[in-house]
């Protein structure tokens, strides 16, 4: 674990870059435009293009290099903000589109590379813990990025804040580069380019086939979708929730709720971690279903109208399960044969964004007519009723699907052939 940690630190480093990106290149792009519109379309620009480009990841993770490919994907983001900062005015928005492009591209490339190769970089029984060290820096890059990104640009200026977002995915890379791991099983590593030739035909709609072999990964990777369209319609309704509470100090709930929130991160990865240590125990479907049932209700009561402190205590519910759904979905996806893995992680990050982006769109337009815990409510809902319909799926399973095998244990990716054999596994 030696070297995961130094690649957890890494992959900190450069989390924490994306998100002071976001938020210094948004009021960047309104600041040179002067226009509203423009920025939203930026910000469309750079959504569309992580969904369209799961696919397109999902398969070069499959083909190629994996640790390369992370490289050259932070490589890529720290020479597109130099060439923004070296760039003339009168070409800096057309330079902005496309940087839009590339960070969309290059973000969800190097997130599906990366879970795919955790377990061959800790092992099978370490999964589990691995994805809970990065779920927690991760969150920790979040609070960091987003508290820093007004402070680094009121005081040094846009300039600074893209000098330091570049560094850091130059960081990033370069640790990324020294780290003697493997990321890609060994027998698949002899046959990656055969298997390249063989897939060609069929790439386009070999992900969904894999999950037509498994539906109880499709089920998961609905939910995930329905958690993406609930995490948009509270981070849309937070700043008029907040505003409401206190109209003289609007940011002072959203400080708050994100803080308490990444505590409850950090505190499910070390629940997680020491769980695991001792028993070896990795979460499974049903772990993961009414985890994320205790999340979105959590989400839905932080906006009830409570309380400080209660409120307080629901974001940390919240934060909790958020992380506990994280490392149970990402781990039990990581419980499929190495092959199959990245066309996995591939259609998963394009229906998480998916139901992100689109959330964006309808809540917010949900929330010219109704309340903030009216359309949180909605929304968390809805992934409320999915998690029990995954849950009587798991508890008719053998009925529903008689010619699926019978669960096994999660303790590690599976040797079989066929995801139908290996995905629908796991324990909770």
């Amino acid at each position: 674990m030696g070297h995961f940690r130094l690649l957890v630190v890494g992959n900190a480093v450069s989390a924490y870059g994306s998100y002071l990106n976001m938020v210094a290149l948004n009021v960047f792009v309104y600041q040179v435009t002067g226009s509203a519109l423009t920025a939203g379309l930026f910000m469309a620009v750079r959504l569309i293009t992580s969904v369209l480009s799961g696919f397109v990841s999902g398969r070069l993770v499959s083909r190629h290099d994996r640790k390369r490919l992370m490289v050259c994907a932070d490589l890529t983001q720290a020479v597109a903000l130099a060439l923004l900062l070296l760039a003339p005015d009168g070409a800096r928005v057309t330079l902005l589109f496309a940087l839009a492009v590339v960070t969309g591209a290059c973000s969800t490339l190097s997130q599906v590379a990366l879970r795919s190769s955790v377990p061959e970089i800790v092992g099978a029984g370490l999964r589990t813990r691995a994805n809970g060290l990065l779920v927690t820096g991760r969150s920790l890059a979040m609070i960091a990025g987003f508290a820093s990104a007004g402070v680094v640009v009121a005081e040094f200026g846009y300039t600074t804040a893209f000098v330091l977002d570049a560094l850091t995915f130059t960081v990033s890379a370069t640790v990324l580069f020294l780290l003697p791991i493997r990321t890609r099983a060994v027998a698949e590593e002899s046959t990656a380019d055969g298997a390249a030739e063989d897939g060609a035909g069929t790439g386009r709609w070999a992900s969904f086939a894999l999950l037509k072999a498994a539906p109880l990964l499709a089920v998961m990777v609905a939910v995930r979708a329905a958690d993406g369209l609930g995490s948009s319609s509270h981070n849309v309704a937070l700043p008029i929730y907040s505003s409401a509470l206190d109209p003289s100090h609007p940011a002072t709930f959203i400080s708050q709720f994100w803080a308490t929130w990444a505590i409850g991160n950090i505190v499910a990865q070390q629940v997680c971690s020491r769980r695991t240590s001792k028993t070896g125990w990795s979460p499974g479907e049903r772990a993961f279903a009414l985890g994320s049932i205790v999340m979105s209700a959590a989400f839905i009561v932080v906006f009830s109208g409570l309380p400080a402190v209660p409120a307080a205590a629901a974001a940390l519910v919240a934060g909790m399960a958020d992380g506990f759904t994280e490392i149970a979905y990402v781990s039990r996806l990581q419980a499929a044969p190495d092959e199959q893995r990245g066309r996995l992680f591939g259609l998963s990050a394009s229906a998480e964004n998916s139901g992100f982006g689109l959330g964006m769109i309808v809540s917010a337009a949900l929330l010219e007519r109704f309340s903030p815990l009216q359309v949180v409510s909605a929304f968390q809902g809805l992934a409320i009723v999915l998690c029990v319909a995954l849950l009587v799926v798991l508890a008719r399973g053998r009925s529903l699907f008689p010619n699926q095998p019978p669960a096994r244990g999660s303790g590690g990716p599976a040797s079989g052939r066929e995801v139908s054999s290996a995905a629908e596994g796991g324990t909770s």
